[in-house]
């Protein structure tokens, strides 16, 4: 196996947990220790140790600076640039971490709490798709680069998952009798609403 697949390899596993995930996240904000990560996550510093190791490996967060506790070492790391952009990424494992931490971040929401939810499975032009795809990347990375440390002044807590890719083409025809075309059976979609209701 080559280098490379072993480095894609690592990669997709340090994307495939939730607690993972959530330290990415904290880590985008604000530079933080293990021990900092474990006290906000309610973890062993051991734990989160582990999966700071994980993260690092995999060049997701980096080591940004040293600072002496108690006659100590204390190591804190940051999010390394926009992992999401351009990554390798194993959908299906990425998308099951996604969904537990997803619903860890619902449950704790405040009830009418949304501000936009879409779900799409349809057909358009590559350029389209393409036109879309790039949107969304600039609103993203303009959300990472906002992201600031929680203790400072006038700054709201929020959550934001996306996840965009094209499927296999497979062309299906319409029922007998149906005048929807293959896009409109397949597409539902909804955006700029808020929620009516929180899952169970």
């Amino acid at each position: 196996m080559s280098l490379v697949d072993d480095a894609e390899r690592q990669h997709l596993r340090a994307l495939s947990h939730p607690v993972r995930l959530r330290i990415l996240s904290m880590l985008t904000g604000a530079p933080r220790s293990a021990t900092e990560l474990g006290r906000e996550l309610g973890k062993s510093q051991a734990a989160v140790s582990f999966h700071v190791r994980q993260l690092a490996a995999a060049g997701l967060i980096e080591l940004v600076d040293v600072r002496s506790v108690r006659g100590g070492q204390e190591r804190l790391y940051r999010t390394a640039g926009d992992f999401a952009d351009g990554a390798a990424v194993d959908l299906p494992s990425s998308a099951a971490a996604a969904s537990a931490e997803v619903r860890r971040r619902l449950l704790a929401a405040k009830p009418d709490s949304w501000d936009l939810f879409s779900d799409a499975e349809l057909w358009v032009s590559e350029d389209a798709w393409i036109q879309c795809a790039r949107a969304v990347a600039k609103a993203l990375e303009r959300l990472h680069k906002a992201a600031t440390d929680k203790s400072a002044s006038g700054v709201v807590h929020v959550s934001s998952t996306v996840m965009m890719f094209s499927s296999a083409e497979v062309q299906t025809s319409p029922d007998p009798g149906s005048s929807k075309t293959p896009s409109a059976a397949k597409s539902a979609a909804s955006s700029g609403k808020r929620a009516s209701n929180r899952p169970s």
